[in-house]
């Protein structure tokens, strides 16, 4: 069965982080996954900047950390019908969390959680984070991952049928 208006067909897809190539054919589930992962990931930092002037980096690492509760929660609502083989839907949402994801905010967080600690209570957050040694140097990975997310959200617009409304 296939979403109203959306015609299954057979995709061959370039995946973020250098995960190669699939080709599939998305199935209901994973059409309604993919549009359920499109919708949460357009509107989070993974794919919108972050305004060096307002932006904080800890609340980019807490939107990223949250990219991995909605998809656990996406991929459990879905079901095993999302997981029909290692180039399905499923096994690629969780290789692009654990290949992708994991590696940024497993080597950030610990290293801006120590600097955040010798914040001094009057020092602003935003000034104390520019102030760091390592603040360019996470901000220019920061936009590597978006670039390799908006990829991501692209292949989610493919698989869900939909246009991809970040580009309207």
């Amino acid at each position: 069965m296939e979403l109203p208006g959306i015609k299954a067909k057979s995709l061959s897809i370039g995946l973020p982080f250098g995960l190669g190539q699939i080709e599939f054919e998305a199935n209901e589930q994973e059409q309604r996954a993919a549009w359920s992962l499109y919708v949460e990931l357009q509107t989070r930092i993974a794919v919108q900047s972050l305004d060096p002037d307002t932006g904080l980096l800890r609340e980019a690492l807490k939107s990223l950390y949250l990219i991995f509760e909605s998809t656990r929660k996406t991929l459990k609502e879905a079901g095993p019908q999302v997981a029909h083989g290692e180039k399905s839907f499923g096994p690629v949402a969780i290789t692009v969390l654990n290949e992708g994801l994991r590696p940024f905010t497993a080597k950030w967080h610990p290293r801006l959680l120590a600097h955040e600690q010798n914040r001094a209570d009057d020092v602003d957050a935003l000034a104390h984070e520019k102030a760091w040694e390592d603040y360019d140097r996470m901000r220019n990975e920061l936009t590597a991952l978006q670039q390799q997310m908006q990829v991501y959200v692209d292949v989610l617009a493919q698989i869900s049928g939909a246009k991809d409304l970040g580009d309207s």
